[in-house]
């Protein structure tokens, strides 16, 4: 397949975006959100009112209650939860407002056996690669149900000793080759800066982006899709390469001036 060349948030035009744009997609950590930390107050106001304005779906390898952390609870009353949907685990999960309260429309989980078979896997090769060696902040293993992720460093990691952990991402694929021998029937592929995800196969952004559509009735070429991982082999360019209006960020200051941007041109005149 044609690798695409995602561009940079301060290279598209705004314009022609919202032109085509139907429904808004954002990945979480490092993109709306630092790792694990909740949105500032800056970012929850720029997403409240997106989501006035049009549908706004949150994509996160994350398990729901870092959603509820680090999204909801920083949201203010004006949002338009209805307009709102939360794919956390890669999209093997989804949230919507229903009635007044939180719903939960699907969730794929990992049999016991997958999961047990995934952590063997990924703690062996881990240790045979050196993986494990050094300092580490929290649980490496992290089984969110649907998802288990092994994060190198840790869950607690500070983000500086994540960026500089694998920055040409060869730790992260050699050990995500290594354990998609093991577990043929599963998939494995890099997730954050430090961290390997498994689940069920062809569950990916891809996935996450082709349900959205499916549920919604719009086309993926109208979805926009914003991330940080917008390269071959982040977690975030498969939803580029099933064909969204994909725009790569670099961290939330980032996004928080393409949200500045896209509100700019979706308000209606004089607001």
């Amino acid at each position: 397949m044609e690798m695409i060349e995602v561009p940079s948030w301060d290279q598209v035009d705004a314009a022609a975006l919202c032109r085509d744009a139907r429904l808004l997609a954002f990945d979480l950590d490092n993109t709306l959100a630092f790792s694990r930390k909740p949105m500032s107050p800056a970012m929850a106001s720029r997403i409240s009112q997106l989501t006035r304005l049009i549908p706004l779906a949150v994509i996160t390898g994350g398990r729901h209650d870092l959603v509820v952390k680090q999204v909801l609870d920083m949201l203010d009353e004006q949002t338009n939860k209805q307009s709102l949907y939360l794919m956390p685990a890669t999209g093997t999960q989804l949230y919507l407002w229903v009635q007044g309260a939180w719903h939960c429309e699907y969730s794929y989980v990992l049999s016991a056996e997958e999961r047990d078979a995934a952590v063997r896997s990924l703690m062996r090769h881990a240790q045979e690669d050196g993986l494990l060696e050094g300092p580490v902040w929290g649980e490496r293993i992290e089984d969110r149900g649907s998802q288990i992720t092994f994060s190198a460093l840790g869950q607690l990691a500070p983000e500086e000793a994540k960026l500089g952990w694998d920055p040409t991402d060869l730790k992260k694929e050699r050990l995500a080759e290594a354990v998609a021998r093991d577990l043929p029937r599963l998939a494995v592929h890099p997730g954050g800066l430090t961290s390997i995800d498994v689940s069920k196969q062809g569950i990916d952004k891809a996935y996450a982006v082709r349900k959205l559509s499916e549920l919604l009735d719009i086309p993926v070429a109208n979805m926009v899709m914003v991330g940080d991982r917008m390269t071959p082999g982040g977690n975030d360019y498969p939803a580029a390469a099933a064909g969204a209006l994909a725009v790569r960020v670099s961290n939330p200051e980032d996004t928080l001036a393409l949200c500045d941007r896209l509100l700019a041109e979706l308000r209606p005149t004089g607001q």
